[in-house]
């Protein structure tokens, strides 16, 4: 599940609009424009909202703005008392700021404070009640406390409130998923693929189809993880695991070797190319991965039970 922040006067996301946000003049500072940038990097973020707040030339929303966008910065940095310190003051300049309680919701929520985060997205949804944005952060909440069906109702209403909100297809898939109910899963998945090509969206597909034994459909989700982001291990080693699983063991060899090239401290790629290799004959490289596992996870019954039928093979 993802959370998302929202900017003051640009917002993350094209879809993802605020009533009324402090507007930015075109002759503004630039120090302004990169507090409120689309794109500004967090500690970019942070530097320049601190110089619009600590230069005292603004007042009222526009200083509830830079003390919201410096509160996102500080969030993504993980600095989270900090952002925490920003927001309160962007709520007491400007009470009825819908993104400011939306934003504090997700730094509560990152502190494991479900039930803060809660009644902050519940304050932001009373001041729009349309706010796709806030639902779906509500969602994840409700999502994290265990509870599916109020999860589910807050996402479908985020994707009521803004049909292009990609992730909350996402976030959706991923509860019909824990509710075991395949066909709405995949739907949801396949729909923020179309709206927003990503990794994880791509990898949850590839679970549903793994799960409901639609190997081919999965490897090819998995494939497709691994070509959007060649560097991220997951693609490889999910894709891996189909190839195993299909009897591909040269395929699942190749697979692994990119994942353990990538993430070299996933105790199961180490495992399952031991698998690969011993399947191939290659005994002396199985026993040396399956040796490798075990020193990442002693008690992984698998590796012990391979290696000793090896007996130790060096």
């Amino acid at each position: 599940m993802r959370i998302l922040a929202c900017l003051t006067a640009v917002l993350l996301g094209a879809a993802l609009t605020l009533p009324n946000p402090p507007q930015a003049a075109a002759a503004d500072d630039p120090s302004w424009q990169t507090c409120v940038g689309l794109t500004t990097a967090p500690g970019d973020r942070v530097a320049a909202c601190t110089t619009v707040i600590d230069g005292k030339t603004e007042t009222g929303k526009r200083l509830a703005g830079a003390y919201c966008n410096r509160g996102h910065g500080l969030t993504e940095k993980r600095e989270l008392d900090a952002a925490l310190a920003d927001l309160n003051e962007a709520i007491k300049l400007d009470p009825a700021y819908a993104c400011a309680y939306t934003n504090r919701g997700r730094v509560y929520a990152f502190k494991h404070d479900l039930d803060h985060a809660i009644a902050d997205y519940d304050e932001a949804i009373r001041i729009d009640p349309a706010f796709a944005l806030a639902y779906n952060n509500r969602g994840d909440a409700w999502l994290n406390k265990g509870d599916l069906d109020r999860a589910l109702a807050d996402l479908s209403l985020a994707i009521k409130y803004n049909p292009q909100l990609a992730t909350a297809y996402g976030n959706r898939g991923f509860v019909y998923y824990r509710k075991r109910d395949a066909a709405h899963a995949i739907a949801d998945f396949t729909t923020e693929i179309k709206l927003g090509p990503n990794v994880l969206a791509y990898i949850n597909r590839g679970n549903v189809y793994r799960d409901t034994e639609q190997l081919d459909r999965a490897a090819a989700d998995y494939g497709e993880a691994a070509k959007i982001a060649p560097t991220d291990a997951r693609g490889w080693r999910n894709r891996g695991m189909i190839r195993l699983f299909q009897g591909d063991n040269k395929g699942g060899l190749a697979d692994y070797d990119k994942a353990l090239q990538y993430d070299p401290n996933d105790v199961y790629s180490w495992n399952n190319r031991g698998q690969a290799k011993l399947r191939l004959g290659d005994k002396k490289g199985a026993a040396a991965d399956f040796r490798k596992a075990l020193e990442l996870q002693p008690d992984l019954q698998s590796a012990k039970g391979a290696l000793a039928r090896l007996g130790g093979a060096r």
